[in-house]
């Protein structure tokens, strides 16, 4: 397994009365085990398609062609898609170095630079226009239902902005959709739109939401244009997949473990807050991914954690001091990576100086190791339950573990809190009063 993680320190035999005591934990185990059965079972029969991405490559192969060509001379691809239709693809992005400090992408053929619009706002798309090379540029749109609002406004000023640098006649060349089939096209206005300019259209699994939609082509179409392994990243969530299928008990589940602990602690020991800080820039959007998972999944009903992203080391200087002394209501778990000994090191010389000398000889691996294992003890001492994640090579494989093991956490915590963890029903009237005030304007 490309990650390891160890819950020891939110017991109650470890940090006391704030950690999760056994009669609660032997309770969940029990229902966490009847959640892995369903699971099971949901394979089986197919009635959660999620679980059958990572055993395939097939849409991987048969989308290639479309792919390239859509990626054929671009400097610049952006990604237009709220949500779960985008904030997945980020997490991918940060493997190439996406938007981490230090980081520069050329936008050379077959290395573009990637752009993500998911979230609406008029000054931002105006001066992206305006930038970009639009003869050189792609617009990725994707949207599950064809109807989202945002997005749609996205691909309509940016299909004029095409159309005003001359480039009408090739709409084709410049944009590439990801939405799920309709019996009937106008059912589904991207796709409607999309026939009307001949613009390709890949299929969106109409079985699998877009919070959840990471391992599907929503996020393996971006990742091939990243220059990503995508089989490599469904093999990393095939490993913690399988075991579940061969029968794994809960009690030896890493996900359920996690869940049982995040359900647990919420329940009995009012810890309401459940926080995820890496220490690497590059799960810093993945962080991210995870907020919109686990608060859409499970905010329901007058129940859930709130889901916070922290990082780190930045936030020992900011968020950590609530975290150790503010109210003990809160789940820290700990991303930790193999990163003694990386980077660049400080040279031996400076090991006379009285206030830097216990720098020298170190590299920055070095001092991120020492601070994310003082960050965790310090937190146990301080009886704040921890969980820890570590993680070897972060890479694809290890990236498709992560983000599977984030999901079935997930589902399993909804059939723990006895909801369904796959729709959304209290943001629905905000898109209902959205479309009565603009029909007002």
């Amino acid at each position: 397994m490309s990650y390891s993680q160890r819950i020891d320190d939110g017991l109650e035999t470890s940090i006391g009365a704030s950690g999760l005591d056994a009669s609660t934990f032997n309770e969940l185990i029990t229902k966490a085990d009847a959640a892995l059965r369903y699971l099971v079972h949901a394979h089986g029969d197919n009635s959660l398609p999620l679980l059958r991405w990572p055993a395939r490559d097939d849409d991987i192969t048969a989308s290639s062609t479309i792919v390239a060509r859509f990626a054929s001379g671009a400097t610049d691809i952006c990604l237009l898609g709220a949500g779960g239709s985008s904030l997945g693809a980020q997490a991918l992005a940060q493997l190439t170095g996406w938007r981490t400090p230090g980081t520069v992408i050329l936008g050379e053929p077959g290395n573009p630079r990637f752009h993500f619009f998911d979230n609406l706002d008029a000054e931002s798309l105006t001066q992206a226009l305006r930038a970009l090379d639009l003869k050189t540029t792609r617009f990725l749109v994707v949207s599950k239902s064809g109807s989202t609002a945002e997005t749609l406004m996205q691909m309509l000023a940016c299909v004029t902005a095409v159309e005003d640098a001359g480039l009408d006649w090739n709409l084709k060349q410049h944009f590439l959709a990801i939405t799920e089939p309709a019996a009937d096209p106008a059912a589904n206005v991207l796709r409607r739109l999309c026939g009307q300019w001949e613009i390709d259209v890949l299929d969106h699994d109409p079985g699998v939401g877009g919070r959840f939609s990471v391992l599907t082509n929503v996020g393996m179409v971006p990742a091939v244009l990243m220059g990503l392994d995508p089989r490599a990243l469904r093999r990393g969530a095939m490993e913690v997949l399988t075991p579940l299928l061969n029968g794994v008990s809960a009690q030896d589940y890493a996900p359920a473990l996690g869940a049982v602990l995040n359900v647990g602690l919420a329940r009995a020991n009012g810890h309401t807050s459940t926080v995820l800080m890496p220490y690497c820039d590059r799960l810093q959007a993945f962080s991210r991914w995870y907020v919109q998972l686990w608060a859409e999944s499970l905010g329901k009903q007058g129940q859930g954690s709130l889901p916070v992203a922290a990082i780190g080391p930045s936030d020992q200087h900011s968020q950590l001091q609530l975290f150790l002394d503010g109210p003990n209501d809160k789940l820290i778990t700990v991303l930790m990576t193999d990163t003694a000994g990386a980077g660049p090191r400080v040279l031996d010389k400076y090991k006379t100086d009285s206030q830097i000398g216990y720098l020298a000889g170190k590299s920055v691996g070095d001092l991120v190791d020492c601070e994310q294992r003082a960050t965790v003890a310090t937190l146990t001492a301080c009886k704040r339950p921890v969980r820890t994640i570590q993680i070897g090579t972060l890479d694809e494989r290890s990236m498709g573990a992560l983000l599977m093991h984030f999901m079935l956490e997930t589902i399993i915590a909804g059939r723990l809190m006895e909801i369904d963890p796959f729709d959304q029903p209290a943001v629905e009237q905000g898109k209902i009063l959205t479309r009565e005030y603009l029909a007002s304007m």
